[in-house]
């Protein structure tokens, strides 16, 4: 049962003429499902709520995203900061729609300036909204094209942030969180982390339905036996025991590849956030020479040792453009 899972800016009715709602939480999620060879191939369109209010949202969807889909009802420094953010996060595949207000006007041509500077520049741009199945059907076009990248991403180490968890009555603890890499099934032996507390994983279910397995790109809810409810958390990742999927850092120094449109320096003192795998920690910075920082967090960040995702630094109190940049050559410390 492949998955797509597509981050969606744009209007909510947009996305129900896309796929079906679901759930709602800091972000809402619309679902639509084919069957292709005897097996279901979703689209998961997740949109991210309150933006530009909030960052967190939008960082933790594109965490989860292979690409990007993007209504563009006027140029503003929202906009700007959220293709910056879909730069950063090294989402290289999506559409941007231009569907002006009633009234208003969008420059096409200012638009691909944009995205070429935020490193967007494969993106496909509409100068009005497509017709919702050739968008549909391109998507699944670029599901099949990733095939041998998510075949990888399943045979690395399992993780999986965890962004809710609750207990059901008959079921017991359950989490719930998009698998980033690797596969679980029923009653492997899983760790939380940074607790280090382990469980057995009772049941699994992904769109509703109870599976023996789940691989990357599921949401999938895992019911949790031999586990503290305390030890979950959102931004808790699971794994399994023996994989040391994961790297520790309590300190970290990099490289800071700097934002697009970006004009701050950090500096000595700085308080800024780290955005990866639904983490988003806070670091103060303990050193500054040019672009290379040295990051004090103030609890553990967790980095995937095979291919880990890019690390965003964030400054929530940088104005319009709070995305800082990327680190690079990222080492623990």
């Amino acid at each position: 049962m492949p998955v797509l899972n597509v981050a969606f800016i744009g209007s909510e009715e947009f996305a129900k003429s896309l796929g079906k709602k679901g759930d709602v939480r800091d972000v809402e999620s619309f679902v639509h499902k084919e069957t292709k060879d005897d097996d279901a191939h979703i689209l998961s369109f997740i949109r991210p709520l309150r933006h530009p209010e909030r960052l967190r949202p939008l960082l933790s969807v594109l965490n989860v995203a292979k690409a990007g889909i993007v209504e563009i009802t006027k140029v503003d420094a929202a906009l700007g900061e959220i293709l910056v953010a879909f730069g950063s996060a090294g989402i290289q595949h999506g559409h941007v729609i231009i569907s002006p207000e009633e009234g208003g006007w969008v420059d096409s041509e200012q638009v691909k300036l944009i995205l070429n500077q935020a490193k967007l520049d494969n993106w496909t741009i509409h100068d009005s909204k497509p017709d919702e199945h050739e968008l549909r059907t391109s998507l699944f076009e670029l599901m099949d094209l990733l095939s041998s990248e998510r075949e990888i991403d399943e045979s690395s180490p399992l993780v999986i942030p965890v962004d809710q968890h609750f207990n059901v009555k008959g079921v017991g603890l359950v989490a719930i969180g998009y698998v980033q890499s690797g596969t679980i099934s029923k009653h492997d032996e899983i760790v939380v982390l940074p607790v280090k507390e382990n469980g057995i994983a009772r049941s699994l279910q992904v769109m509703d339905d109870d599976v023996n397995q789940s691989k990357t790109g599921d949401r999938v809810g895992v019911a949790l036996r031999n586990l503290r409810e305390e030890a979950l958390h959102r931004g808790c990742i699971l794994t399994h025991n023996d994989s040391e999927a994961l790297e520790k850092h309590n300190n970290s120094s990099f490289c800071l590849t700097l934002a697009p449109f970006q004009k701050r320096k950090l500096e000595k003192g700085d308080v800024i956030h780290g955005a990866v795998d639904l983490q988003f920690i806070v670091g103060r910075i303990v050193s500054a020479n040019e672009n290379k920082l040295m990051v004090e967090w103030e609890q553990p960040l967790w980095i995937r040792k095979l291919d880990p995702e890019p690390l965003i630094i964030v400054q929530l109190d940088a104005g319009n453009m709070r995305i800082m940049g990327v680190a690079d050559n990222l080492q623990q410390e």
